[in-house]
């Protein structure tokens, strides 16, 4: 049993890949908390690419959609929660660098 891969499967994981690669960079190469916020955007961007492009080429669009929904939601939620920790200790050091986060106390 041979599984059919199309030509185009190569490029999407390729740009999957990149995506992967570039939002695990941003987030690892900053000190910065909105850069990180950011590059954990741009990481789940491309897991949602990646559900899509799983479902096409499966033939599941259906369940690759739903997977995607709720991928979404979960990224929402995360995305807010972080930011609202990222206004606190902007308010609490009026800086988002994570080096101040050697001062916090709790």
């Amino acid at each position: 049993m041979t599984i059919d891969i199309p030509q185009s499967f190569w490029l999407y994981f390729a740009f999957f890949v990149l995506l992967l690669v570039d939002g695990a960079w941003c987030m690892l190469a900053t000190f910065n908390l909105l850069r990180m916020l950011i590059g954990l955007e741009i990481l789940m961007k491309s897991v949602t690419f990646f559900l899509i492009v799983a479902g096409y080429l499966s033939h599941r669009m259906a369940l690759a959609q739903a997977m995607v929904i709720t991928v979404i939601v979960i990224e929402v939620v995360v995305v807010v929660v972080a930011a609202g920790v990222i206004l606190g200790f902007f308010r609490a050091h009026n800086s988002m660098n994570v080096r101040h986060t050697r001062t916090l106390k709790g």
